[in-house]
């Protein structure tokens, strides 16, 4: 048999071609040389790892929180850290407050120091327990001092009462409490073994029933003894801390003395030294430091000093008398410079300067003169609606010329002051209805009074002039719900002329609106952001080295919600009291609507069933932060009618204030109609042509042309009319804050507290 041998390719073998992997990902990277760009390299990175890395990575990361936690809860009220900052907070006239502290204070081996300078307080040393706690007491009727307490305490402790629980009074420092932010807390209950067993036992359930609801899970500590109190302390320096965004990138210091010094040429101004421990964050000595109820100042120096609440004073005493042997020539100065060490001083040159506005230069805005022809036709105008008018004592002509007719309330005068006239609407048309019934300037100040022989009745009825102000709020609240922005044309003003800071849009939603257009002179005293969220993120991450938060001025926007316990009506622009952080001011808002859009509507009272935006001039302040707002009444107490937080920090969000006119079809065809009592003369008709008409029945049309001199017009819609239905004209025009920014806020009035409310919580129960 002839061998086999292998087979070979002849010469007609296929050849393939070579694949191509010129533009191929792998050939691009080859080329690249291993770079890439900056954006891929986290995933690249990501994807390199295995999956057993990336889990080991994962672990790491969390044991480095769990760590920083830890080392947070262990420093707290450590020999190395501040001392367990602990607010004591009474929701009950009832409690026993002094028997409590007296309790605290009654502790084994424990070491108790008075605040300095007769402040309340005391600070609590416990050697055994290597904690040092510091109590601050703070009555619920005082709210200021609460909330302030509770926005530094790294505690709250809550007494109440055993029968009761808490008052109207506890209640209401409880909501503004939890809208502000709740620290670690803890509820004690002074005073219950002193009840017999069976009543107290009773007590202590309808205690667990009511708080059930405000604070869940929570536990009721007994304070009658001395191991009640031990056991309270241990719950209050073991539990877990609550963190608060606002006070955790913010340094904050509760003053523990403090002095002033007054200066060589006014004891008016001077140094004040205030001594405590910095909480959170490290305190920049060039930043500027925020003194709540009083304003903003410069730090001159930071100073080291001995530690006033030491737990083993023995110890610094042997050592300072060890340095005094060594040394006897160390006079008086020289001691004071060992035993107060200077940390850090003032730069001038990088110290943040105090001016918190922009001082506008008036030649950089737009320098235009009129022509004489344009002054010419301004004076015939003028003379054309000349007219005799009753006015307020100081109008200007200006204001006068804008005045709708004489029955108009004084209280228009706190709208808008770039309007000139545009008084709250609402207003407008309740007071058309009873200018009959005002009287003349002269009279009122000749009229009689007759004065009532009861003191008592006369007290009483100084109250009806509240009243009947409220009475006209509620109606103003209730025609803007009905009406929203309806208001009447004026038949004694031309509406081209009333109504000419107005314009139509097409569409309020996807209209252009040029956000710098027509800006208010306030606008160049404020600091404007390029990019807000970059310039946050920025300050963020150097918030370590440096607290650069200032005290510059912009407009800031609020979200926030009116509160369940408020059922007064609220209009825009009245005087309210904000808690925004560490802040507290007083300014005048605007409402707007919270939408996504770029334009948001004006509404003029704070709507109960929404959330809303609160538009104000104030400090810049850097989300997140809570607020809360208060209004003060006649008698000087402060009732919670909104909370939220800060949305954002924003001078081009508009807010558009929308005015809608209305008018009735005289006589109705197929697709046109004679619409009548939208205006009362043919120009103001040829002047509104252009703007879009829409009725309360959804159709749409425009003004064909004017029927007639006595404002009647013939208009095209896009189906026919019903008889019952309204034709309306939106008109648009864009507002913004009042400059009323004010730091000073009175102090309130103590609570009046009521009957408890836990026997209410009772009934619902059952």
């Amino acid at each position: 048999m002839a061998a086999v041998g292998a087979h070979r390719p002849g010469p007609l073998k296929q050849q393939n071609k070579a694949h191509k992997g010129g533009k191929h990902s792998g050939s691009s990277q080859r080329r690249a040389g291993g770079r890439v760009p900056v954006k891929a390299q986290p995933r690249r990175r990501l994807r390199d790892l295995s999956r057993v890395d990336r889990r080991h990575q994962a672990l790491q990361l969390r044991r480095q929180r769990k760590e920083a936690v830890l080392a947070e809860k262990r420093s707290l009220g450590s020999r190395d850290g501040p001392p367990h900052l602990v607010a004591v907070v009474l929701l009950h006239s009832g409690a026993a407050a002094h028997d409590s502290l007296r309790l605290l204070q009654s502790q084994d081996g424990a070491v108790v120091r008075a605040a300095p300078g007769g402040a309340g307080g005391f600070a609590l040393l416990c050697p055994r327990l290597k904690q040092r706690w510091r109590f601050v007491t703070a009555q619920a009727g005082d709210l200021h001092t609460v909330l302030d307490l509770a926005k530094v305490a790294d505690s709250l402790l809550f007494l109440l009462d055993p029968a009761d629980g808490w008052d109207g009074a506890g209640e209401h420092c409880l909501s503004c409490l939890f809208a502000q932010g709740l620290p670690s807390y803890a509820l004690a209950v002074p005073g219950g073994p002193d009840l017999p067993p069976k009543k107290w036992i009773d007590a202590r359930k309808k205690l667990t029933k009511a708080i059930e609801k405000r604070f869940p899970e929570a536990k009721l500590f007994p304070l009658h003894t001395e191991q009640d109190c031990s056991l309270l302390l241990r719950h209050l320096s073991t539990q877990k801390q609550r963190p608060l965004c606002f006070r955790a990138r913010r340094a904050h210091l509760l003053a523990y003395a403090a002095e002033f010094v007054p200066g060589q040429d006014s004891h008016l101004v001077g140094t004040l030294k205030v001594s405590g421990f910095v909480r959170r964050q490290p305190l920049g000595v060039n930043s500027l430091v925020h003194i709540v109820g009083h304003g903003d100042f410069q730090v001159s120096q930071v100073d080291a000093p001995p530690d006033p609440l030491s737990l083993n004073p023995r110890v610094v005493k042997a050592q300072k008398r060890s340095q005094d042997m060594e040394d006897d020539s160390v006079n008086g100065t020289d001691e004071m410079e060992e035993d107060i060490k200077v940390l850090m001083k003032a730069d001038p040159s990088k110290q943040e300067s105090l001016q918190s506005e922009v001082v506008p230069d008036p030649m950089e805005g737009e320098q235009t003169w009129p022509t004489e022809e344009e002054l010419q036709e301004a004076e015939d105008s003028l003379k054309a609606s000349r007219r005799v008018v009753k006015v307020p004592k100081g109008t200007s002509k200006y204001q006068a010329a804008w005045i709708v007719d004489d029955g108009e309330e004084g209280s228009e005068k706190d709208d808008d002051e770039d309007d000139g006239i545009d008084d709250d609407l609402m207003e407008e048309a309740v007071s058309q209805d009873g200018e009959s019934s005002e009287e003349e300037p002269g009279e009122e100040e000749s009229e009689t009074m007759t004065v009532s022989e009861c003191l008592r009745d006369d007290q009483y009825d100084e109250k009806m002039e509240e009243d009947e102000q409220m009475l006209e709020r509620y109606k103003q609240e209730r025609m803007d719900e009905m009406f929203p922005d309806e208001v009447d044309t004026p038949r004694d003003v031309p509406a081209r002329v009333r109504f000419q800071k107005y314009r139509g849009l097409k569409s309020f939603r996807t209209s252009p609106w040029d956000p710098k257009e027509n800006l208010p002179r306030d606008y160049a005293r404020i600091f404007q952001f390029q990019d807000f969220s970059r310039t946050r993120k920025h300050l963020f991450r150097q918030i370590e080295k440096e607290e650069t938060e200032g005290a510059s001025m912009s407009v800031l926007n609020f979200l926030v919600r009116r509160h369940p316990s408020n059922t007064e009506p609220v209009r825009a622009k009245e005087e309210l009291i904000f808690h925004c952080g560490f802040r507290r001011f007083r300014a005048s808002p605007l409402f707007s609507q919270h939408t996504s859009a770029d334009k948001h509507k004006l509404e003029r009272f704070l709507r109960p069933d929404a959330a809303l935006v609160v538009t104000v001039y104030a400090p810049i302040t850097f989300p997140p932060a809570s607020v809360l707002l208060f209004k003060q009444r006649s008698n000087g107490m402060h009732d919670l009618i909104a909370t939220g937080s800060l949305l954002s920090v924003d001078p081009d969000r508009i807010v558009i204030k929308r005015l809608v006119l209305s008018g009735h079809p005289f006589k109705i065809f197929t697709r046109t109609a004679v619409v009548r009592y939208m205006f009362f003369n043919r120009d103001d008709v040829m002047w509104f042509k252009p703007v879009e008409l829409r009725t309360k029945w959804g159709r749409r049309g425009h003004i064909k042309e004017p029927l007639g001199t006595h404002g009647h017009m013939k208009c095209h819609f896009d189906g026919q009319l019903k008889s019952q239905d309204t034709v309306l004209l939106n008109l648009y025009k864009r507002v913004f804050p009042k400059w009323t920014y004010d730091p000073h806020v009175p102090e309130p009035v103590p609570w009046v507290r009521s009957e408890s409310v836990l026997p209410e919580q009772e009934v619902e129960m059952e």
